[in-house]
C-alpha cells in the first residue's frame, strides 16, 4: 500500500485538481458552504442531464423500458441535487453580505448546466445561449439542445407514433420554440390513463416523467426559499428582483398536461 506519486484513488478522480477548486474571497467562513454547495450542484447537472438525454434517446429509438430505466437513475441524482440546499439552509443574511459583493455580477442564471436542463425539459429561448457567446463550445452545446426535441417531446412523438391522438403539430415543430401546453395532449395522455394495469408501458413512462417533473418543482421551491431566507426580496447579483423570477418559475408546471389530465380524469 505505498506509493511513489499520487494515489491512484487521487489521479483517477482528480481529488487534488477538484480540492483546489474552492477560492473564497473573504475570510467569511459561510462564502466555502456557498462555493462547495454551488460546485456540488453543477457536478450533478451534468449527471442529470447525461441521463435525461439518455431517457430521451431511448425515447426516440422506442425503447421504453431503457427509457424508464434512465428516468429512475435520473430521479435519485435529482434527489440528491434537491438535497444540496441544505448545504446552505442555515445561512444568514448576514453572513450572505459579508461576501456578497466578492462575487460581483455572478449570478446562477449564468449556469449553463443549469440552462441545458431547462433545454432539456422544453423551456427552450435561443436568447437564453447570448450570455455564453464568448464560450463557443458551451453555445455549440447549448444550440444542440436548443435544437432537439425535447424529453417531453420525445415522449409526444413516442405517443404519437403509437396512434394516440397527440396532434401532428407536436410530434414535429420548430424544437427551438418553447413548449406550449395543448388539448389534444392532454387527451391523449387521459387515454394511456384509463389503462392504468402495471403492463402498460406508456403509463408507466408517464409516471415517471411525473417523477421528474415533482422533482424539479421541488428544486425551484428550494432555490427560491433559500434566496428568500438570505436576501429577501433585495435586487440579485444579476441585476434582477431575484425572487419575482424564482416564484414565476417556481408556478411553471413541467410537462403541464399530465398535471392538468388530473383534474378532469
Amino acid at each position: 500500500m505505498s506509493f511513489d506519486r499520487n494515489t491512484p484513488y487521487v489521479d483517477y478522480t482528480g481529488i487534488d485538481t477538484l480540492l483546489g477548486l474552492q477560492k473564497p474571497r473573504t475570510d467569511e467562513p459561510a462564502e466555502s458552504a456557498f462555493i462547495i454547495a454551488t460546485q456540488v450542484m453543477e457536478l450533478l447537472f451534468a449527471l442529470v442531464q447525461e441521463r435525461w438525454e439518455a431517457a430521451r434517446d431511448a425515447l426516440e429509438a422506442d425503447d421504453v423500458p431503457g427509457a424508464l430505466a434512465w428516468l429512475r437513475r435520473a430521479c435519485k441524482a435529482q434527489d440528491v441535487l434537491n438535497d444540496s440546499w441544505g448545504l446552505l439552509a442555515d445561512m444568514t443574511p448576514t453572513e450572505f453580505n459579508r461576501f456578497r459583493d466578492s462575487f460581483g455580477e455572478a449570478s446562477g442564471f449564468q449556469s449553463y448546466g443549469y440552462r441545458k436542463l431547462e433545454f432539456l425539459l422544453g423551456n427552450k429561448s435561443a436568447a437564453m445561449i447570448r450570455p455564453h457567446k464568448a464560450m463557443s463550445g458551451v453555445v455549440d452545446q447549448l444550440t444542440g439542445l436548443l435544437e432537439r426535441p425535447s424529453l417531453y417531446d420525445a415522449a409526444l412523438r413516442l405517443l404519437h407514433r403509437r396512434g394516440l391522438s397527440v396532434p401532428d403539430d407536436r410530434a414535429e415543430r420548430d424544437w427551438t420554440r418553447p413548449y406550449e401546453p395543448s388539448a389534444g395532449v392532454e387527451e391523449a395522455w387521459k387515454a394511456v390513463y384509463a389503462d392504468d394495469r402495471p403492463g402498460n408501458d406508456l403509463f408507466l413512462l408517464a409516471e415517471a416523467l411525473l417523477d421528474v417533473a415533482e422533482r424539479v418543482t421541488g428544486w425551484r421551491h428550494r432555490h427560491l426559499v433559500a434566496v428568500k431566507r438570505t436576501m429577501g426580496g433585495k435586487t440579485g447579483s444579476g441585476g434582477s428582483n431575484g425572487l419575482t423570477w424564482l416564484a414565476r418559475n417556481a408556478e411553471q408546471d413541467v410537462f403541464p398536461e399530465l398535471w392538468s389530465l388530473r383534474s378532469t380524469v
